[in-house]
């Protein structure tokens, strides 16, 4: 095998043993107890995210209204990243910036998670939709990297992966998504 490859896979473990360090894992509980009580009051997963994080939002969505491991009723959830005739009529009309508020601000309710992913922590149309939530009574989860950007402190759950590598934070930032969608299915199913 080559180095590169083993060098990759070692970096890989050593950000896993940081994750149990820094109590990410703990925050991942408490983002699936939030995400439980949401779903079981009526409210709904909405997502958002850009580029490789717009396919992490939608593989999301996915999960919860399709099935992760169980055969079940489906759950409600959306990423905001799959119409394109709605995102470009927003961009167009609005700017790119605006793409998930517009969509959250029509969209979402009191009692509903927005999960805002951003590897950089930065996304100024990610950080405009927490804005949006802000004011409409939506809890805000954040799945970040690095030092967890502007968008960190604009949660109510930042769950930040400490890598500087995009390719490391992304591969976490999945593992997230298929703990949470777990929990989900084993607390309300």
């Amino acid at each position: 095998m080559s180095k590169w490859i083993t060098d990759i896979i070692a970096e890989k473990k050593e950000l896993l043993d940081e994750l149990e360090k820094c109590g990410y894992l703990k925050m991942i509980d408490d983002v699936g107890e939030c995400m439980i009580s949401s779903l079981k009051n009526g409210g709904r997963i909405i997502l958002a995210g850009n580029g490789g994080s717009a396919a992490d939002a939608q593989h999301f969505a996915g999960e919860i209204v399709g099935r992760f491991l169980m055969e079940r009723e489906s759950l409600p959830a959306i990423s905001l990243c799959t119409d394109p005739s709605v995102v470009t009529c927003i961009a167009n009309d609005y700017g790119y910036e605006e793409v998930f508020s517009r969509q959250l601000s029509g969209n979402g309710k009191k009692g509903d998670v927005f999960v805002g992913i951003s590897t950089s922590g930065n996304s100024e149309n990610i950080i405009r939709a927490i804005e949006v939530a802000h004011k409409k009574g939506i809890t805000v989860v954040g799945l970040l990297g690095k030092d967890g950007g502007k968008i960190k402190d604009m949660c109510d759950y930042a769950l930040v992966v400490p890598s500087k590598s995009t390719p490391r934070i992304q591969e976490i930032h999945t593992f997230s998504v298929h703990l949470l969608c777990e929990m989900i299915e084993k607390g309300i199913f």
